[in-house]
């Protein structure tokens, strides 16, 4: 059986969360502080179809945040079912949550709303399949057995602040370092060519400079 297809007006009602939610997720993670104005600007849509569905900030927040929880637990309950290989199971989790980028709201986002209880139930989810990819992955031997779920929760973090040039760019870099670290994780060291050239001394001294008008 297949879904009927949406009526004209929810299928727009359904573009317009969309394009929100993407408006949203680029507002606050550039400027946690940002009014809600902001995003329906970006979003193209009216002030008052952004309230009809999101009555305020703090919604909007906690509906970004829980979109970003379900899918670091679906990315990592992927790599909990995959039966070959240890190491490329746990590399594969790695490379899932980098492009997820579930962890650039972890960085901004933290501490700027109240959390839900959905949001905490949530949150304890994914800190047990994060917990059981990184156990299996020690006692497979393939991960180093000093390095903690924690170790590993702000290493994403880290990889997340990697912004430079465009999106293309900023996901060329952020592979080309997390290939550093798994390298630095597995058991045995692996080494193999790095994803993307370095950066250029120019990308990074032009983040000093504002765009010229």
């Amino acid at each position: 059986m297949t879904s009927a297809p949406m009526s004209g007006r929810k299928a727009q009602a359904a573009r317009n969360d969309e394009l929100i939610l993407q408006a949203a997720r680029a507002v606050f993670t550039a400027d946690p502080g940002a009014p809600i104005a902001a995003v329906a600007e970006k979003a193209g849509v009216g002030i008052s179809a952004l309230y009809r569905r999101y009555p305020s900030k703090e919604a909007l927040l906690q509906k970004l945040c829980g979109d970003g929880l379900k899918l670091y637990i679906e990315v990592t309950e992927r790599a909990l079912a995959d039966d070959g290989d240890p190491w490329e199971a746990f590399a594969g989790y790695l490379r899932g949550i980098v492009d997820a980028d579930t962890n650039s709201l972890t960085i901004k986002l933290a501490g700027t709303f109240t959390p839900t209880e959905e949001l905490g139930r949530d949150a304890v989810r994914a800190s047990v399949v994060a917990t059981d990819v990184h156990h299996r992955a020690v006692e497979a031997g393939v991960l180093r057995p000093d390095v903690t779920v924690a170790d590993i929760a702000l290493l994403f973090e880290q990889i997340a602040s990697i912004k430079l040039g465009g999106e293309e760019r900023t996901v060329q870099l952020r592979h080309r370092y997390l290939t550093l670290v798994m390298d630095s994780l597995r058991v045995p060291p692996a080494h193999r060519d790095l994803p993307g050239p370095p950066p250029e001394d120019e990308e990074l001294s032009a983040r000093w400079w504002a765009p010229q008008a």
